[in-house]
């Protein structure tokens, strides 16, 4: 990243978290992963040369090759009946999803990213992978988006405890409840992904999709947004994780395009 847009970033990063405010000014030191060794390169697609090696915590060395997961159709995951019990805690250590998985169809430039789990989480990795490059390459998206296991990347999509959420969070409050971008980091709190909020009323898949939406949005330079009417969709740059204020729930940046696909 170069130099010049380094301020900005900054500015943004107090605002850049699902309903948080901004806590004190001694940030935590952040918690880092490193790819998994002997995955040959991925040629990618000229992007962004993006954020440099996170080294430091070792990765899972369990996790066999993923073959990818092409990014269509556009339909999410299903959703257990009864969600997992998250811990507070988990282990404080990522691993990076090994694999990669493909851009969506179309043209324009294609950003490069990865995902984390946290070790001890009662996800599986792959699925929660899956489901995120499902939503960041749907038509309503943002754009198109090729998932790989080891920088360069443009940012990085980590399931989070809600006490590894609120460290590398900071200096942003999130109280063990919401989700962040950190500068580096699209941080999903792993209990928000398991129960969603009230206001989606039992939605969770569309939920899911509205937190990597909404973080991912303020990665790519979004801020926060207003509720434009009572009855309206709420833009997704909304924090609907706290209220929709008369809004309908909208998980997605460009709604209007599920409804010219139809």
């Amino acid at each position: 990243m170069r130099a010049s847009v380094m301020v900005p970033v900054l500015l943004v990063l107090v605002t850049a978290c699902s309903g948080s405010v901004p806590a004190g000014p001694s940030p935590a030191p952040p918690a880092t992963s490193r790819p998994l060794p002997g995955v040959p390169p991925d040629p990618g697609l000229p992007t962004d040369p993006g954020l440099p090696s996170d080294p430091g915590l070792p990765t899972d060395p369990g996790l066999p090759p993923d073959p990818g997961v092409p990014p269509g159709p556009q339909t999410s995951l299903p959703v257990p009946s009864a969600p997992p019990s998250v811990p507070q805690r988990a282990s404080g250590r990522y691993a990076v999803v090994p694999g990669g998985a493909p851009p969506g169809p179309g043209r324009g430039r294609v950003i490069r990213y990865l995902v984390e789990v946290e070790w001890g989480l009662p996800f599986e990795p792959r699925a929660f992978a899956a489901e995120v490059h499902r939503t960041l390459n749907d038509r309503r998206g943002w754009g198109r988006f090729r998932r790989v296991d080891r920088p360069p990347v443009r940012l990085r999509v980590a399931l989070s405890s809600p006490l590894l959420t609120d460290r590398v969070c900071r200096p942003l409050r999130t109280g063990g409840d919401l989700s962040c971008w950190n500068g580096s980091r699209t941080v999903v709190n792993a209990r928000r992904w398991a129960e969603g909020v009230p206001q989606y009323r039992g939605d969770l898949a569309a939920y899911r999709s509205y937190v990597i939406s909404h973080e991912v949005g303020h990665a790519l330079g979004h801020r926060h947004a207003g509720c434009p009417g009572r009855g309206r969709p709420a833009p997704v740059m909304m924090q609907q994780s706290k209220a929709l204020r008369g809004c309908r729930p909208n998980p997605w940046p460009r709604p209007e395009e599920g409804r010219q696909a139809r």
